[in-house]
C-alpha cells in the first residue's frame, strides 16, 4: 500500500503536512494521483484565521484536524470493478482536497478535454460555486450586473456574466491586478475603489439606474449596506460570498424603499437540472473552446512541502495573488 501525503491544519494559523494511507478501490470506485490543486482563498483564509464568529455554520464546520481544499485536477491510477466511465490514465477533475491522492466513487470524477491544462482544470470547483449566483440572478441578454469583489469566485461569476450576454458587466475592486484581470475575463468596466466610493460611477454606467444584477463575491459583512445601496429599484441582490459574520450583515431601509429581492446562493443548492456534472460539464467545454477565459488567473505555484509559505503568501499578499496551486507531479 503507498504512502500518501496531504495538508493538514492543526490550529488555528497553523499548517502542515501528515502522512496517510490509501485503500484499495472498491467496485464503483476509483484511485487517483492528484497533478495539481488549487487554494480557494476566500473559503481556505477563513478557516485557517478563524474568521467566523462562534455558533455559525463555520464554527460547526472546523475541527482539527482539518484537512483544506476542494479541487483538483487528477490522473486515475487504478479502477475497481463496475467502473465504466473512466479508465487507468485519464486526467479527471475531482472535489477534493490538498492530497497527493485519493479513493473515490467513479460519479465523483468528471473527464476533462485534453486542450485544458492541469493548471487551469482546479478552476472547476470555483466556476461550479459561481455558477450557482449565475442560475439564481437568472442572467440575460443586456442584463445589467455589477460584481463586487474580484477575487477568484468573483473572476469565476464575471465570466458567467459573459457567457450570458449580460451588458454592462462592472467589477469593482480596491486591488487594480484584481481590475485587470475581470477586464481580461470580459467585464466591460472595472472601477478600483471601494464600493461606497464607486455608487455615483456606477449608477453612470447604468443610465443613472443602477445594476439590474448585482453579485455580492466579497463574503464581507460590511460591503453589504452598500450593495443594497447601489441596486436598482426592484433590483436583484445575489449574495455569492458567505461571511463568517452572518449576524453582522444588517438589512437597510433600501430592501424595502427599492423592493429589492435578495437571494442567496451556495455550493450546496444543486437541483436535477443545475448540478455538479452539468456546470462542470459546460465550464470544460467553454474553457476547451475558447469561451472562457482563464488566462493568467493563476498567480503562484508552490511544492505541498511549501504550504507554510503558501497560506502565509494567501494571507500577507492578497493583493498579489489569485490563483495559488499546489503542484503535486
Amino acid at each position: 500500500m503507498k504512502m500518501e501525503k496531504r495538508l493538514v491544519f492543526t490550529g488555528k494559523c497553523q499548517v502542515g503536512m501528515e502522512n496517510f494511507d490509501l485503500p484499495e478501490p472498491k467496485d464503483g470506485e476509483v484511485r487517483v494521483k492528484t497533478l495539481t490543486s488549487l487554494m480557494s482563498t476566500g473559503t481556505e483564509n477563513i478557516v485557517f484565521n478563524r474568521n467566523f464568529d462562534q455558533g455559525t455554520h463555520w464554527d460547526n464546520w472546523v475541527k482539527y484536524p482539518f484537512y483544506p481544499g476542494y479541487t483538483s485536477c487528477a490522473v486515475v491510477e487504478e479502477v475497481g470493478k463496475d467502473v465504466k466511465n473512466v479508465k487507468k490514465g485519464d486526467r479527471v477533475a475531482v472535489r477534493k482536497g490538498h492530497a497527493s491522492g485519493h479513493v473515490l466513487p467513479e460519479s465523483e470524477c468528471i473527464p476533462v478535454p485534453p486542450q485544458v491544462s492541469d493548471e487551469d482544470v482546479p478552476w472547476f470547483k470555483l466556476a461550479k460555486i459561481s455558477a450557482m449566483g449565475a442560475k439564481v440572478a437568472d442572467l440575460s441578454l443586456g442584463n445589467s450586473v455589477l460584481v463586487v469583489g474580484a477575487g477568484p469566485i468573483g473572476q469565476m461569476a464575471i465570466r458567467w456574466c459573459v457567457a450570458a450576454g449580460s451588458y454592462p458587466i462592472i467589477a469593482v475592486d480596491s486591488v487594480p491586478m484584481r481590475i485587470e484581470m475581470a477586464k481580461n475575463g470580459g467585464a466591460t468596466h472595472g472601477i478600483v475603489k471601494p464600493l461606497g466610493e464607486a455608487i455615483e460611477e456606477i449608477n453612470g454606467i447604468c443610465g443613472g439606474a443602477g445594476p439590474d444584477t448585482v453579485i455580492d463575491s466579497t463574503g464581507h459583512h460590511q460591503v453589504f449596506t452598500d450593495v443594497l445601496k447601489v441596486a436598482r429599484k426592484f433590483g436583484k441582490v445575489v449574495i455569492l460570498g458567505d461571511t463568517g459574520s452572518p449576524a453582522s450583515q444588517h438589512l437597510s431601509s433600501d430592501v424595502m424603499s427599492k423592493g429589492l429581492h435578495i437571494v442567496a446562493a451556495h455550493d450546496c443548492h444543486e437541483t436535477a437540472d443545475w448540478d455538479f456534472q452539468k456546470i462542470s460539464n459546460l465550464f470544460f467545454e467553454m474553457v476547451r473552446s475558447g469561451r472562457f477565459s482563464l488566462e493568467s488567473l493563476n498567480t503562484h505555484k508552490f511544492s505541498p512541502e511549501k504550504c507554510v509559505e503558501a497560506y502565509k503568501t494567501a494571507n500577507e499578499r492578497r493583493g498579489e495573488t489569485m490563483g495559488i496551486l499546489f503542484d503535486w507531479r
